[in-house]
């Protein structure tokens, strides 16, 4: 599923397309997707304006102008794809239809937007705009690792406590937006922290510590766009390049990357999902 890095390049890339821009026509080519979508959503989309393009946890928000705010939730495998305009050196233009195109907008300016979700995870809703708090997928979601309100106290008090493992925990929606497996391994490694230590047993001091590691390894990630390793693309398409630069996720059986370390990547499965990490440099 793509992580806070993923969504926030794709927002970031829907921006010229859409923002300021009217939907001149919506298309709605099936029923629902992980759920059903709201009532008339084409009619209700078409002549609205895109007042701007916001990110709250792994979800898109587009504030329009009728006093509503399309949310978006890209799923396992959902795509925000943008052809019939010039980005960057290269102009996409409109591709033959696909099955798997759910929902089209016909953007001012000659873009258009496809939702394009093969495995149908995905999620879109029209809600009344400013009311995303009150909304059940976001009403329980903690605060932006990127915003103001996470911070190393905040970290500390939350995890204070917990028997839970520090993987697990930062796994929490509730304590933390956005965060997924793949960047809590990366941001586990650079810590020195092992996945399966308690969250509770471990200093307050390496707790705040993790939030600016936290924060340098999103911002690295978005960045590069993202990583690519099944599903995800940019809105324009492309891949991201995050995956390249891994020093744990994925890298099972490689050597540590930490200088002298000669310690060697290992994998285990914690609440069904692959943990990565050095058992010399994390313990």
């Amino acid at each position: 599923m793509p992580e806070l890095p993923e969504v926030e390049t794709v927002r970031r890339g829907l921006i010229p397309a859409m923002e300021g821009r009217a939907i001149l026509q919506a298309a709605v080519n099936r029923p629902d997707l992980r759920w059903p979508f709201p009532p008339r959503m084409a009619e209700r989309l078409t002549g609205a304006r895109v007042l701007g393009l916001r990110r709250r946890s792994k979800y898109i928000l587009a504030d329009l102008s009728g006093g509503e705010a399309l949310l978006i939730h890209l799923g396992m495998s959902g795509r925000m794809l943008i052809s019939g305009v010039q980005i960057g050196e290269f102009h996409h233009p409109h591709p033959a239809p696909s099955k798997h195109d759910h929902v089209l907008l016909d953007m001012e300016g000659g873009a258009r937007v496809t939702f394009n979700d093969a495995r149908r995870f995905g999620a879109m809703d029209l809600i009344a705009a400013g009311t995303e708090a009150d909304h059940p997928l976001l009403a329980r979601i903690g605060p932006e690792p990127l915003g103001n309100a996470f911070d190393g106290p905040y970290l500390a008090d939350r995890l204070a406590g917990r028997n839970t493992p520090i993987k697990s925990a930062l796994l929490d929606q509730q304590i933390v937006a956005g965060l997924g497996n793949i960047y809590v391994c990366e941001v586990l490694f650079r810590a020195g922290l092992h996945p399966a230590q308690k969250a509770g047993r471990i200093a307050r001091a390496q707790i705040e510590a993790l939030v600016p590691i936290i924060r340098e390894v999103l911002s690295e990630a978005i960045e590069a766009g993202g990583s690519s390793l099944r599903d995800y693309r940019q809105a324009d398409g492309e891949l991201g390049y995050f995956q390249h630069v891994f020093r744990v996720y994925g890298c099972e059986g490689q050597p540590c990357t930490t200088p002298g370390c000669g310690g060697t990547v290992a994998r285990i499965v914690q609440s069904g999902r692959s943990s990565f990490f050095c058992p010399q440099c994390q313990r």
